[in-house]
């Protein structure tokens, strides 16, 4: 991410995208063949389309608290989505400066899952008394990032984890993961022209063996036909459960968006285009797949 002038809310991004960076590899070994092929000099060169964030929509934690930290810096709240059979609600945000990603931050709706779960998930997010979020100074940088990098609740057992599995797996990841960033997204539209549709860009991401989230087809088109999404499958980590168990889990990915232009503006030369001329927001239907990124297979 590349800021002129640094303010808290870029040094809190950038925090977060090197500690998720160094947790998927497939960020750096995408980013290092782009390089390698010329199409970007570094990393600052890509433009992050949006970063997102899964929640527990249970009471001091879930959207409520963590929009916070956003709202304060200048982000605007937009859209809500829901996602019935996935027990899941979400909202994005807007930020008026130039190229600062979009947030998207969804939460389970916990009430809605079964007796068993409930309990299970309670057990460690009851141990949250308070909103976290209301305890810390937001304009301080390293509280900021300290909150979002250390965990709420106590290490799950690993037969928590695999009960709640069984469920809802975003129940799980949440559960082991907490606020890791669930994923990054390329602007695949803000490339050179030999890579600017994600048709293009994905025979890249497939010479590289990078393997594609297929749920839904490997492009997700919205309705209009003018926000076309893909994803890796997660990367696997092993994590370490209670009792020093392990187990092989799903980890974050890597999403990639082409926002096409408005048919309204097709006449403006490409290089006078800007981010307003093109396709906002988000649609569910997309969403509801690139959630499966992270799907145990």
């Amino acid at each position: 991410m590349n800021f002129k002038e640094k303010k808290t809310i870029h040094l809190i991004l950038e925090s977060l995208f090197e500690t998720y960076s160094n947790r998927v590899p497939d960020v750096k070994k995408i980013t290092n063949a782009l390089v390698k092929n010329k199409i970007i000099s570094n990393q600052e060169d890509i433009i992050n389309d949006h970063v997102a964030f899964r929640t527990m929509g249970v009471k001091n934690l879930g959207i409520n608290s963590l929009e916070k930290i956003f709202l304060h810096h200048g982000y605007v709240k937009r859209d809500n989505y829901s996602f019935r059979l996935k027990k899941l609600n979400a909202y994005w945000y807007s930020h008026e400066e130039k190229n600062m990603p979009r947030i998207f931050i969804s939460e389970l709706k916990v009430d809605e899952l079964s007796e068993e779960s409930k309990k299970i998930i309670n057990k460690y997010t009851n141990q949250v008394k308070k909103d976290p979020v209301d305890e810390i100074n937001l304009d301080n940088v390293k509280e900021v990032i300290g909150f979002l990098s250390n965990p709420l609740w106590s290490l799950p057992s690993l037969v928590d984890f695999n009960n709640l599995l069984n469920e809802s797996e975003y129940a799980s990841w949440v559960i082991y993961n907490r606020y890791y960033l669930n994923h990054y997204t390329i602007s695949v539209h803000e490339l050179n022209t030999n890579y600017n549709t994600l048709k293009k860009f994905n025979k890249f991401l497939y010479k590289l063996n990078i393997k594609l989230n297929n749920s839904g087809g490997v492009i997700k088109k919205s309705k209009d036909g003018l926000l076309l999404q893909s994803s890796t499958l997660a990367n696997k980590v092993e994590a370490t459960f209670l009792e020093n168990k392990t187990s092989l889990i799903s980890g974050s990915y890597v999403e990639f968006a082409e926002r096409r232009v408005h048919p309204i503006f097709k006449n403006i030369p490409l290089n006078k285009i800007e981010s307003k001329h093109r396709r906002d927001g988000f649609e569910a239907s997309n969403a509801d797949k690139i959630f499966e990124s992270t799907f145990i297979k």
